[in-house]
């Protein structure tokens, strides 16, 4: 596991930072595709989901960005009505749940992607993590 130092977030989600033991091993060309496709989803309002505690990820759940004095808030909508808002910051963690009992879990997937888990849902969204 290497451990990760996130130091800012732009557009969409974007978060630089260094690894302990970075690598530079070539990406596997069928990952970079999804995950091109995934960006490009995100861009048009939607991102890839597994709510409810579903095993497979589906293009399923919208994405609405907001300021608010806090900073961006990232309201991540479920088909079924039900929804998760997360706070981007600037402090090095990336994402928090902007509200709620249950924390955010930041995983990255990929260089240009990260895994974020609330309770039994998870999302997949464009970061590029250094």
């Amino acid at each position: 596991m290497r451990p990760l130092i996130f130091c800012s977030v732009a557009l969409a989600l974007s978060a630089c930072g260094s690894a302990a033991d970075e690598q530079t091993a070539e990406a596997d060309p069928l990952i970079e595709a999804e995950t091109e496709a995934r960006a490009e989803l995100a861009e048009s309002g939607m991102v890839y989901c597994a709510v409810n505690g579903a095993a497979s990820f589906r293009p399923d759940c919208r994405i609405e960005r907001t300021r608010s004095s806090d900073g961006l808030i990232l309201t991540l909508r479920h088909p079924d009505g039900g929804f998760r808002r997360l706070l981007v910051t600037g402090d090095g963690r990336g994402l928090v749940a902007a509200d709620g009992a249950e924390p955010a879990v930041v995983n990255p997937v990929s260089e240009r992607e990260i895994e974020v888990a609330i309770a039994f849902d998870r999302y997949r969204l464009p970061a590029t993590v250094r």
